[in-house]
């Protein structure tokens, strides 16, 4: 039976438990779609229950809270309510380490009774290594780690480039290490994975190497600038140079230690420096660079961590720095930057200060006291915004739940690639080495660099794919075998339906989502199997479970 009947049968036997969104056409996005708000299941009687948020209202536990708090206040703002805890560990899992929480680990966090379990678990979520393995995915798409067209790193270079990403993270380099040793790297493309940062630009020219500069480290889109502003950054990289060795494809990035044409030098902040004939430019940039009083340093990083934790960044988009486009609660960004001074440029403590804020723990459900428009509401993060999974997540999160491993392999670029079934998708090192979901659900090719190179528009497409792909249903006919013969008893079936609700959408049933749920399975007594069925398809097509929410 064709996929597309089955899930409307599904959707018209379970719509008082299936969650749906409410359509909202004054919320207008940038690049980006920004989903409408959650509304809570709804019971015959028409009333609600509600599982996204936890009743309690928006009580500071930190200073970001305290900043935000006074200027929404200044706004006439409220903002919502404390999300409830099965809400918080799926969102906190999904944005720290890009992956669904299991079963169990929900079970035992609904049932913890500790007032401090939510620190806990960021403790223990920051400490893992798929939190290294998605902060290096991000910074991948930043760093355009590339094998092929047009970056060309080669599947050496990209491999070698990644390895060093991942160990920075690994070791928690301090950030303004991280940028130092990337703009001063030296060495071979194969050997000395930072020296690729010269290498992965489309043109080895000058003037490319300072647009990705300050796309990287300053979020800047040069394109705004004077073409003498873009060539006074250009000067800092003109004694890059390139040597080709005798194995194949490998390149050494060197200081040519030709002098520059002037001793002076003009930075992006108009402030004027020295280079002196037996210095590297690259040098002189990078002390001005990450000088604690550097505020365009700070702020790009900090921006960019609030986005990745966010969806929105206090500056939107979150690399378009310039003085006509103003951050939101530019106090709550300055005293951000502050604290990654203070620690040295740890950017774990900037995560742990943010995931433990009563902001990030907000429900996605606005507060009722607001008379704002959607957007104004989800610009000042008066409400938790909500976003679909990235498709590298949700290719991980639907591997995860049917328990079948994907696989990725690459006969183009050479020498074949494989990456074993093992691997999640948010390893993969290579944005070469792709498949038709990635594609069709938006990563990003990593040609630019720039954030919304990252698409996640819904679209048609991905909706069709998900309402009636074989793959798919392959997947959910095995994930059901073990349910095709439930008993009709009420405990039997409430059992089955909460593993299937905690396994999609970490959390347990509603009391309607029940009752509704087990009539219908013991109504149909030879075909209770199909069923079950539709209620997975159901579940699989909300965006409750598409969503980071």
């Amino acid at each position: 039976m064709l996929r597309i009947i089955i899930f409307f049968i599904g959707v018209v036997l379970s719509l008082q438990f299936s969650t749906v969104m409410a359509q909202h056409p004054n919320q207008q996005p940038d690049h980006r779609q920004q989903q409408p708000f959650l509304q809570p299941p709804v019971t015959a009687n028409g009333t609600s229950q509600n599982p996204f948020d936890s009743k309690s209202e928006f009580k500071p536990k930190n200073k970001i809270d305290v900043l935000i708090a006074a200027s929404l206040k200044r706004q006439k703002i409220e903002p919502s309510k404390r999300c409830s805890d099965e809400v918080f560990i799926r969102r906190v899992y999904l944005d720290t380490i890009g992956t669904l929480p299991n079963v169990q680990t929900v079970k035992d966090f609904l049932a913890d009774k500790k007032i401090n379990k939510r620190s806990k678990l960021i403790d223990h979520l920051l400490a893992t290594n798929e939190f290294v393995d998605y902060r290096t995915l991000r910074w991948c798409d930043l760093l355009r780690v590339k094998a092929e067209f047009p970056i060309n790193l080669w599947p050496n270079g990209a491999m070698s480039y990644y390895r060093w990403i991942h160990e920075a993270i690994r070791t928690e380099m301090p950030y303004h290490q991280f940028a130092r040793t990337l703009l001063t790297a030296d060495g071979s493309n194969f050997r000395d994975g930072a020296a690729n940062f010269y290498r992965a630009v489309p043109q080895k020219d000058p003037e490319t190497l300072a647009e990705n500069v300050a796309l990287t480290f300053l979020g800047v889109r040069t394109g705004t600038w004077t073409p003498e502003k873009l060539q006074q950054l250009a000067v800092f990289f003109s004694r890059v140079g390139y040597k080709e060795t005798a194995e194949w494809k490998e390149e050494i990035v060197f200081w040519t230690r030709k002098p520059l044409n002037t001793l002076e030098v003009v930075f992006p902040d108009g402030t004027k420096g020295i280079v002196r004939p037996d210095q590297d430019p690259r040098d002189v940039f990078a002390d001005w660079l990450v000088a604690p009083s550097n505020e365009g340093f700070n702020r790009n990083i900090v921006n960019r961590i609030w986005f990745w934790l966010f969806g929105r960044g206090f500056v939107h988009e979150s690399d378009d720095f310039r003085p006509d486009n103003p951050p939101v609660h530019p106090e709550t960004l300055d005293y951000l930057c502050q604290e990654l001074v203070e620690s040295n440029y740890h950017l774990k403590h900037l995560y742990r200060l943010i995931l433990n804020s009563s902001t990030y723990q907000q429900s996605s459900i606005p507060n009722t006291k607001n008379h704002n428009t959607d957007a104004k509401i989800t610009e000042l993060f008066a409400v938790y915004p909500i976003r679909r999974m990235e498709a590298e997540v949700l290719q991980d999160a639907l591997s995860q739940i049917f328990e079948v491993p994907v696989g990725y392999s690459s006969e183009v670029p050479e020498p074949f690639t494989n990456i074993p079934a093992r691997y999640r998708t948010i390893m993969l090192p290579d944005a070469s080495i792709t498949n038709s979901f990635l594609e069709m659900f938006g990563r990003p090719t990593r040609d630019t660099g720039m954030e919304s190179d990252r698409n996640d528009n819904v679209t048609e497409s991905q909706q069709l794919f998900m309402l009636n792909s074989t793959e798919i249903n392959n997947w959910v006919t095995k994930f059901l075998r073990n349910y095709r013969n439930v008993e009709r008893k009420p405990e039997e079936i409430r059992k089955m339906l909460d593993e299937v609700w905690l396994r999609f959408l970490s959390r347990y049933p509603t009391a309607s989502e029940i009752r509704i749920a087990v009539e219908e399975i013991r109504q149909q007594e030879k075909s209770r199997g199909q069923k079950v069925q539709d209620i997975v398809w159901a579940l699989l097509n909300t965006k409750e479970f598409l969503c980071k929410h």
